[in-house]
């Protein structure tokens, strides 16, 4: 447990992360969705990262409520992903503690996070299964 508790978000993380951009439609993140088996991806703006976009996030503009009517199904993947995304997001840097990456996929109930260098470019995403691999394996050296 000793390397677990020194290992970084850096170590395990997956460093070819697959983006989309702002101007994405819900239709073609509705394909990347099913095509890639991914809860989320980075949203980029050239080459910023400018929030996040989830499955949840896509599945939001679906759900009825009493005061909107729902838009035709057609015209909601129409939209694009700047509509949709969640703009404020938590993030880590490749040096963050796995025990800190963990505790922050606990708390808000994510499944991954972006990774973000000090100049806060993308270089990687660092999910679930990645801590889950990281305590097996720092467990065996």
């Amino acid at each position: 447990m000793h390397r677990f508790l020194e290992a970084t978000a850096g170590q395990f993380m997956t460093p070819d992360v697959k983006t989309v951009e702002r101007e994405t439609t819900m239709r073609e993140l509705q394909r990347m969705f099913d095509e890639d088996d991914f809860n989320c991806y980075p949203v980029r703006d050239g080459d910023d990262v400018v929030g996040v976009v989830s499955q949840f996030d896509f599945l939001k503009c679906f759900a009825f409520n009493p005061g909107r009517m729902v838009p035709a199904y057609d015209d909601l993947l129409s939209r694009t992903v700047s509509d949709v995304m969640t703009p404020t997001f938590i993030y880590v840097d490749p040096a963050t503690k796995l025990t800190r990456v963990l505790q922050l996929i606990v708390d808000h109930r994510m499944k991954s996070l972006p990774v973000l260098d000090v100049a806060q470019r993308l270089v990687g995403i660092i999910a679930r299964k990645d801590i889950m691999r990281a305590l097996t394996e720092t467990a065996r050296r």
